[in-house]
């Protein structure tokens, strides 16, 4: 999958080899490889003639005392170092080393993903123009020609955060150990599926690993470049607890305090790919100290070495595999904070104050103008960037109450109920303007294979629409008194939200317009937690949060399409469809025809070339069948803000303010540093 090499200004095969040049983004120098703005180590020194010597962060060993389980001594730099580093192109400088940067999250699995996008790591990622996908992890992909095997070749050298070789053979043992184990995890996502069916998994040697699918899956890369799951575990050290690896397995966690083996994996791992669990145990010392590591090795950019109900601490792994291109190992920044703070206008308050160094979760644009004020004072700039997804609004359509679910089920009542709403008085209150009102199609930005009408369908405020749907579906004001009722009782709704996933403003504003189309409306913001528990458990009356997806990232999972439309973390509804799914028809409630064949549509949509004639033609269709069954209102798509400290260098604001890419990933973070 590489393009050809280009040179213009140092020419290949210089005769004297000299330091290498210090070169950056704004500065190339000409120097073009392979992949942007970075190359492996041969190819720099070869492209610009040079012999590359490392350095590192005169505090590491420090740092490295702090993460329980490594060496007390570590190697020379050059030793921890893959044979072929990955050489990153600072944005603007050459950086300085040291410092603690200053983060901030709504809570435990709360806003989090700020942080952990700082220290992310995969395979693949996208590269910060966001089309491209380039080498981490891995020093090379290749996909066959039928996008039916992905392979991916491994750096020589690289180690795990504790000094322990990372090899083909943990990327094997993530997926048939772990993933692909119900010991491990209950239900593999559908990410990790082709058609519902299952990979396989093969280490060819110790740098080389390829995914051998089912049925063509030309979006699995992206699914590797975008996703907060980590596609290798530390074989090392979780397989002693693992019975298909160890024999001892079970002996080895009890001599630890653990019932078996597979408690001890669950200690560490958590059981899913959702890398922020909590490391409990690192609030109590003395149980600590009893356990081979605290946390799992890592081959991320920093480790977790505090962890407890205020937030979370990191220092730099002294393995880790990137330099810049002077030979400096990365990350500069030496350690980060994280703290948790649940009530937002705290959250406000600390940034306007200066206090915290970066943040974008959870920062929407009704905030902007408290922070563009504070702006100057507080030393930080604040970036406008397009949001990747819309609110939404859902209904319970497998409520436990039999005549709401029939009222939610009704596909009139959800189409009057987007109707209610008022989206230029949404746009203009909570948006300053700034946003566009728009459908919920899943895609987002708006695919080229989709209509203006299919962008736009249902968003048209009209109240005697509104009335006459809500009077076909039985929802009538007998007495009128303005409230709307069901077989004679008043007729209410309880919308329950949480600032991560919507702003207050526009859930005020939802629930005012329908109020004023005779469903009473009441709203209560709780955490994001609290929010996902009620969800999970088929508590809620209203379903609401940010959704959609970008094609590239629809093209690898299909799982916000199929029941209950999303993962743990995203707006679900349906659930006792999917538990009937699950289950095969032995548990829940069957779910309509449609479903299944939007699933169908969506199968074989991802199996095609993207931008071809068919597979456009299949996405027109996608859209259709997603409002055909109108599960989600769309509101009003508009920026949101992304703040950082101007202390913060080589900082590239992000073309998009999104999870779906990861967040700071894209932008490498890892070089990053503090000018204080």
């Amino acid at each position: 999958m590489k393009h050809l090499l280009s040179v213009s200004l140092i020419a290949l095969g210089s005769a004297a080899m000299a330091d290498c040049p210090a070169i950056t983004v704004a500065e190339d120098q000409g120097l073009s490889g392979a992949y942007p703005q970075q190359f492996d180590l041969s190819e720099f020194e070869a492209l610009a003639a040079c012999d590359m010597a490392f350095s590192e962060n005169p505090e590491i060993a420090a740092l490295n005392a702090r993460i329980q389980g490594n060496p007390e001594t570590l190697p020379a730099v050059a030793d921890r170092l893959p044979t072929e580093p990955l050489v990153v192109l600072p944005y603007e400088m050459v950086g300085r080393y040291g410092g603690t940067l200053d983060g901030m999250s709504n809570a435990t699995e709360a806003g989090t993903s700020d942080m952990l996008s700082l220290r992310h790591v995969n395979l693949v990622r996208f590269a910060d123009d966001l089309v491209s996908i380039v080498p981490n992890v891995a020093s090379d992909y290749a996909w066959n020609d039928d996008f039916t095997e992905l392979t991916f070749n491994l750096r020589p050298g690289h180690r795990w955060s504790d000094g322990a070789p990372f090899t083909a053979h943990d990327v094997a043992f993530w997926y048939n150990n772990m993933v692909m184990d119900q010991n491990v995890v209950e239900s593999p996502r559908s990410l990790w599926m082709a058609d519902g069916e299952p990979f396989e998994v093969e280490a060819l040697d110790d740098t080389t690993v390829v995914f051998r699918l089912p049925s063509p899956l030309p979006g699995l890369l992206a699914s590797f470049a975008a996703d907060f799951a980590q596609p290798f575990q530390p074989m090392h050290f979780l397989g002693q607890f693992h019975p298909a690896i160890d024999e001892n397995a079970d002996a080895n966690a009890q001599a630890l305090g653990f019932e078996n083996g597979y408690a001890a994996i669950a200690h560490y791992y958590g059981g899913s790919d959702w890398k922020d669990v909590p490391s409990p145990l690192l609030r109590d010392p003395a149980t600590v100290e009893s356990l081979p590591a605290a946390v799992l090795p890592t081959l991320e950019a920093f480790i977790t070495v505090e962890d407890t109900t205020e937030g979370r601490h990191y220092v730099a792994n002294p393995f880790f595999h990137m330099v810049d291109t002077a030979g400096n190992q990365l990350p500069y920044i030496s350690e980060m904070d994280e703290r948790y703070v649940p009530d937002n206008e705290v959250r406000l308050l600390r940034m306007v104050n200066g206090e915290v160094d970066y943040k974008s979760q959870s920062v929407t644009l009704p905030d902007a103008p408290t922070l563009l004020d504070g702006a100057e004072a507080g030393n930080y700039t604040i970036d406008l960037r397009p949001q990747i997804g819309l609110p939404v609004f859902g209904f319970n359509v497998t409520a436990e109450d039999e005549g709401r679910r029939a009222v939610f089920a009704n596909r009139d009542f959800r189409l009057a109920m987007s109707h209610a709403i008022n989206r230029d008085e949404i746009n203009s209150v909570a948006f300053f303007d700034l946003g566009e009102p728009r459908a919920y199609m899943h895609f987002d930005p708006v695919p080229p294979f989709a209509t203006e009408d299919q962008a736009t369908y249902g968003t048209a405020f009209d109240p005697d629409m509104t009335a006459e749907l809500l009077d076909s579906v039985g929802l009538t004001d007998s007495d009128g008194d303005g409230v709307r009722e069901l077989n004679g009782e008043p007729f209410s709704l309880n919308l329950q939200f949480s600032t991560q996933g919507l702003s207050t403003a526009v859930a005020e504003l939802v629930a005012q317009h329908w109020t004023d189309a005779g469903i009473p409306t009441s709203i209560r913001e709780v955490t994001s937690d609290e929010y996902r528990a009620a969800q999970a458990a088929n508590e809620l009356d209203v379903i609401t949060w940010t959704k959609g997806q970008p094609i590239p990232i629809v093209l690898g999972s299909a799982e916000q399409l199929i029941p209950p439309f999303g993962g743990f973390f995203d707006a679900r509804v349906g659930m006792q469809w999917s538990r009937y799914l699950e289950t095969d028809g032995s548990e829940g409630m069957e779910p309509p025809a449609w479903t299944a064949e939007l699933a169908e549509t969506v199968a074989a949509w991802q199996q095609l070339q993207p931008g071809s004639d068919a597979s456009n033609e299949l996405g027109q269709q996608i859209v259709q069948q997603i409002q055909d069954g109108f599960m989600f209102i769309g509101t009003v798509q508009a920026p949101n803000p992304v703040y950082h400290s101007n202390a913060l260098q080589n900082f590239m604001a992000p073309q998009t303010w999104s999870y779906e890419y990861y967040r700071m990933y894209p932008y490498r973070p890892q070089q990053w540093w503090l000018d204080e």
